[in-house]
């Protein structure tokens, strides 16, 4: 079995087809460096040298590929389309695959090719499930011949690539959830190459039917136009518009409602959330333009996570996904709703913890020869970092206050080097990319923009903790200002920023983060570790309460609540209603564009398989209390698939299943602590507090929520404990969503049993 503790070492995955080996060097950057001043801290304008920024698939330095209307915006690295913009392979200047979902989309020479994958195929020996994108048509310009692909436009799920030969322009859109793509072109005539030749179905002229593969498309010209079909080539003239377009239909007889929209083109998408009172509303928009007539409504897929969070009327059209069941609205917005996901710096004081016996494990700690177990660059620091973050607030819970000071005097020493421009650590400023990187860089973060929101989210999540006992330290004019520009490179609330783009690891519409920086997989882009990024949302959500940031608090809490239910659903199909009936896993490791994988970066272990997408466990880990039943099954098919308990990252696992069965987890604990060495991220105080704290107030009860996003509710045996945390320099009152109160005192936690 697997020793290895790296969570994404530079192997290739052998389950996804065509990856490239990867051959990287440094590339050369500016002669001169400046440091530019945030606050107290500082990073630079250049990369240290013998460093890397973002790299081709040989190592040869890239810049994005964006067309002259958008050259000066940040690119969206780490998206679902981001291979438009991002060219990873030499020989390839147009796109690899990418899920839009419904459809699939690669761009090519010609145009954009146009998939429907309804069929999964169960590969790597039964590890992994995928609809791979394959080309029904090819949408583009009769004699198109461009020598790439630009990105020329995008908003918050939507791209619109971009192709020029000289004499022929083509800009598609394309996103999440539409089932259309919009076309506008210039220089010859709308052309449709099919995969093979067509069944015509309807013939209106300018509105053609046409099936392809079992699957129903209609393709849409201006009025007065015709289309032409000869063999596998459909061609319109546009007489003198520059428009046309094609929809995916779930049936032949929808044509008419589709015809309805046809040219009623997506020109944007937005979404805005609300996070207030222990409910987390977002809203879904797509601005549209009629390009003739008057319509300006449209057609949207829902994905799974979505429809189930929402009471607004859905059609009866649905179609096929890697996410399961996705389902139409006709309308340009809708709204989902959710319980928010309580994030809590420490669990609760409870008579389950012995005092002594945690204190001793947290001494080890604290007085080891180097609490930073030799961690030097940006992903093995911030592992030490929330290591050690989850100590302090314990310490202080058992009155160990000299012990939680020192805690945090480490904390702010390894931030305040890394925070600093010129030290061991350090973080550069990429202007081509317009991101934050922090050198010494790992696991491809530095040349291919890999995993930011993994990273940070440890070093955002240790400065909240900062943050609750030392607000001056957190202040923007002192330390606070860098954290805050970390925050703005991985999860930038927003859209008018000129230095980094919105949200950048983060997918609004598929309600989870990506990892890839460049998206150059053939199974488009990728996650493993959903629950770092969770660890990102519950750091914004302790750093926004703690700094008094309403913005980034709320933007943790939708990130967390939405999130959470993807999670949920995509990675432990907790209602056994996405993965394929004959994918004999019930989780996966890692999510693909074009489906799931039972396996990680580096191991095919079981309990790495299964505790990826556990760790680190923190306050904001309450959240997998919705999911009981699943965290059981998950449990037991880790034991069936491991022949046996978890060794390796027993602690992680345990913790885990103390989520779902704090009983089970504790006896566990009683018979294996003594021997546990904690993963690399955990200590056995923390393992200690956790466990033990769930056997005495309870599991996580999801079913009732606090008014503020610090607080959650525990049950046990029909009693509850509510617990919250106040960052407040005044007493709060705390009202649960059953009717208890609870009065917090300043800048401190309590609870109450009822």
């Amino acid at each position: 079995m697997p020793t290895s503790r790296s969570r994404r070492p530079a192997s290739v995955l052998v389950l996804v087809t065509a990856m490239a080996a990867v051959g990287l060097g440094p590339a050369a950057g500016p002669a001169a460096a400046a440091n530019v001043p945030v606050g107290s801290g500082s990073y630079s304008d250049t990369r240290p040298a013998g460093t890397s920024g973002p790299t081709n698939n040989v190592g040869a330095p890239v810049t994005p590929k964006l067309t002259e209307a958008a050259k000066d915006r940040p690119v969206p690295t780490n998206d679902w389309w981001t291979s438009v913009a991002y060219q990873r392979y030499g020989d390839n200047p147009y796109s690899t695959p990418m899920y839009g979902h419904p459809l699939t989309y690669q761009a090519t020479a010609g145009g954009l090719e146009v998939g429907y994958p309804t069929t999964p195929a169960i590969v790597g020996d039964g590890r992994q499930y995928e609809y791979a994108h394959k080309a029904d048509l090819t949408l583009g310009l009769a004699g198109l011949n461009s020598p790439d692909t630009k990105a020329d436009d995008w908003s918050d799920w939507t791209v619109t690539p971009y192709w020029s030969d000289g004499t022929r322009t083509l800009r598609t859109t394309i996103g999440h959830g539409m089932p259309y793509v919009y076309a506008k072109g210039s220089g010859g005539d709308a052309g449709i190459t099919t995969a093979s030749a067509p069944t015509v179905f309807s013939d209106d002229g300018n509105v053609l039917g046409i099936t392809v593969a079992g699957h129903h498309y209609a393709l849409f010209a201006p009025t007065g136009s015709d289309w032409s079909v000869s063999g596998s080539t459909i061609t319109a003239g546009l007489g003198g518009k520059d428009y046309f377009s094609l929809a995916l239909l779930p049936s032949e007889d929808a044509l008419a409602t589709y015809a309805k929209y046809a040219f009623s083109f997506v020109t944007g998408s937005t979404t805005t959330w609300n996070a207030e009172g222990g409910d987390v509303k977002a809203t879904y928009t797509l601005t549209t333009e009629p390009q003739e007539g008057t319509e300006k409504g449209t057609l949207q897929a829902l994905y799974r996570h979505q429809w189930l969070n929402t009471t607004d009327p859905l059609t009866p059209y649905t179609y096929v996904s890697p996410r399961g069941t996705m389902k139409v609205r006709e309308s340009t917005s809708f709204t989902t709703s959710q319980q928010a996901s309580g994030v809590l710096p420490a669990l609760p004081k409870s008579n389950g913890v012995d005092a002594a016996t945690l204190k001793a494990q947290l001494d080890d700690v604290v007085n080891a020869g180097d609490p930073f177990s030799g961690a030097t660059d940006t992903y093995w620091t911030g592992k030490a970092l929330g290591r050690l973050a989850q100590l302090a607030p314990i310490a202080d819970q058992i009155g160990e206050t000299a012990t939680r000071d020192k805690i945090v005097d480490l904390l702010k020493g390894r931030l305040e080097e890394w925070f600093t421009a010129g030290g061991a650590g350090e973080f550069s400023y990429d202007n081509d990319w317009k991101t934050l990187t922090g050198y010494p860089a790992s696991y491809g973060s530095d040349t291919e923009l890999n995993d930011h929101h993994f990273h940070y989210s440890y070093y955002v999540y240790a400065a909240a903790i900062v943050a609750q006992y030392d607000q001056a330290w957190a202040a923007e004019s002192a330390w606070g200002g860098m954290v805050e520009t970390l925050v703005r490179d991985a999860a930038n609330p927003s859209r008018t920023d000129s230095d980094f783009p919105f949200l950048r690891g983060f997918d609004v519409y598929a309600g989870h983060s990506w990892a890839s920086g460049h998206q150059g997989f053939a199974a488009g882009n990728n996650q493993e570790s959903s629950s770092e990024s969770i660890n990102l949302s519950a750091g914004l959500v302790l750093w926004g309460s703690a700094t008094g940031n309403d913005e980034l608090r709320d933007l943790g809490s939708y990130l967390l609540a939405t999130e959470s239910e993807a999670i949920g659903q995509y990675w432990f199909d907790a209602d056994q209603e996405v993965f394929p009936a004959d994918f004999a896993r019930g989780t996966v490791g890692m999510v693909w564009g074009s489906g799931g994988a039972y396996s990680t970066w580096w191991t095919a272990n079981p309990e790495e398989i299964h505790g990826i997408n556990v760790l680190p466990v923190t306050g904001g880990s309450l959240h997998l209390g919705r999911e009981k039943e699943a965290i059981g099954r998950n449990i037991a098919e880790m034991e069936q698939q491991n022949g046996g308990p978890a060794v390796e990252w027993r602690d992680i696992l345990w913790e885990f299943e103390a989520i779902s069965d704090p009983a089970k987890a504790k006896a566990k604990w009683d018979a294996g602590q003594a021997a546990l060495s904690p993963e690399a991220g955990e200590s056995k105080a923390h393992v200690n507090h956790w466990i033990n704290t769930l056997d005495a107030v309870g599991a996580p009860d999801p079913a009732v929520t606090g008014s503020i996003p610090t607080s959650a509710v525990f049950t046990k045996g029909g009693v509850s404990t509510y617990a919250a945390h106040n960052f407040a320099s005044t007493e709060q009152s705390v009202t649960f969503s059953d009717g208890t109160t609870l009065t917090v005192p300043a800048r401190s936690s309590a609870s109450t049993t009822g």
